[in-house]
């Protein structure tokens, strides 16, 4: 693992010579933000070519990884345990590792992955390959045990499930229903966006506050990314954007986080309001509480402190929100190309490094990504 502190290695790269007042865009030259410098502490734990990961979670010092397939097909694993310097198929090759059978017997583009207050593995499955649609049983919410590589729940999503839904992020509430209530956010390919609210025990789901503020995109969001000033085009993309997105729980379970990704503001929600399958959308929007600013995130994460992670793609860096709503910044580094997934502990921050700004869709059908894909480490300790 190779360890930066706060000075900058290696070369940033600017592109062409002022002409006049306006000077050039920095040119992308390697899997670095051409512009931003470096703060904090920062460690590579896993360094890839190929492909581009997504979802993370550490489960007593094991990292897994996701690699969704809806920006692109690609061969090997879906779902990974990173182990000596190798992406293994995680629990089984089969189920993994598979492109053929039943879309529900196997993992076939899963996105945002988390862990439970009993230590499973919860991921969700998008069932989204690029240029294809979502098969029968191929969105999905699944569970695992880390130990035994058991699955202990695989959840289709029917009910709550549109055909342009992008399913991107979960929490697992352990504190209701019989066997906890799983919290998604639709991203949604073509703007439904959405939280999706599944019974665990039972299978029951829906979609609530579809379309409405806290969910949607900002009119007129503005982000800058590579050195390029970027607003918010549905109709031409230049950047990923979209609704809601980041998720997180509160230590307790009692309070859902979650934001749009095209947004810089945070929303919360009560879960016990949230669980509540009499209540309709209109009345749970009464409880949705604007927490304010929160920077330009994607992924979301909650220390056992309460403290609360995001990812800030326009900094190159990962910021933390403290009990009393303060923020800071723990760390930045212009190898931050679009930081996605996040995830949390009493020792550090993971976060996988997507490029997902780089996509060729977003690039008039160029691939702008630069391998190694990194996945990093941030320590931190107890306020």
């Amino acid at each position: 693992m190779h360890v930066l502190r706060a000075f900058l290695l290696g070369t940033c790269l600017w592109g062409g010579v002022a002409t006049g007042l306006q000077a050039a865009e920095p040119r992308i030259t390697s899997n670095q933000d051409p512009a931003f410098g470096q703060t904090g502490t920062v460690q590579i734990i896993a360094s890839l070519t190929a492909p581009d990961p997504s979802g993370i979670a550490v489960v007593n010092g094991r990292l897994f990884l996701t690699f969704p397939k809806h920006d692109g097909d690609h061969p090997g694993p879906v779902l990974a345990e990173w182990k000596n310097g190798q992406l293994v198929p995680f629990p089984s090759t089969a189920f993994a590792a598979s492109t053929v059978g039943s879309p529900q017997s196997r993992l076939v583009s899963p996105h945002g992955m988390t862990t439970d207050t009993r230590g499973n593995l919860w991921i969700i499955d998008d069932g989204k390959i690029k240029g294809l649609p979502i098969p029968a049983g191929g969105a999905k919410v699944v569970g695992i045990n880390p130990v035994t590589g058991r699955i202990i729940a695989n959840i289709v999503l029917k009910d709550a499930l549109l055909p342009g839904s992008h399913m991107n992020d979960l929490r697992i509430d352990l504190t209701h229903g019989k066997k906890g209530v799983a919290y998604i956010t639709d991203s949604s390919f073509d703007g439904h966006p959405a939280l999706v609210v599944l019974d665990i025990a039972t299978g029951q789901q829906r979609r609530v506050l579809e379309n409405t503020r806290s969910v949607m995109p900002d009119t007129g969001y503005q982000t800058v990314l590579d050195g390029r000033v970027l607003r918010y085009d549905p109709n031409h993309p230049t950047f990923p954007a979209g609704g809601a997105d980041g998720i997180t729980l509160s230590v307790d379970s009692s309070r859902l986080y979650y934001a749009p990704l095209a947004s810089r503001r945070l929303y919360s929600l009560p879960t016990d309001k949230l669980a509540d399958f009499a209540l309709n959308s209109q009345e749970l929007a009464t409880f949705v509480v604007d927490e304010g600013e929160k920077g330009a995130a994607d992924g979301l994460a909650t220390d056992p402190w309460g403290r609360i992670y995001t990812t800030a793609a326009d900094h190159d860096a990962v910021f933390r929100r403290n009990v009393d709503g303060t923020y800071e910044m723990v760390a930045s580094d212009p190898r931050f190309v679009w930081p996605d997934g996040i995830f949390a502990d009493r020792q550090a921050v993971y976060v996988v490094m997507g490029q997902w700004s780089r996509l060729p869709r977003l690039h008039d059908g160029q691939d702008m990504r630069k391998p190694p894909f990194l996945v990093v480490k941030i320590p931190i300790t107890a306020p």
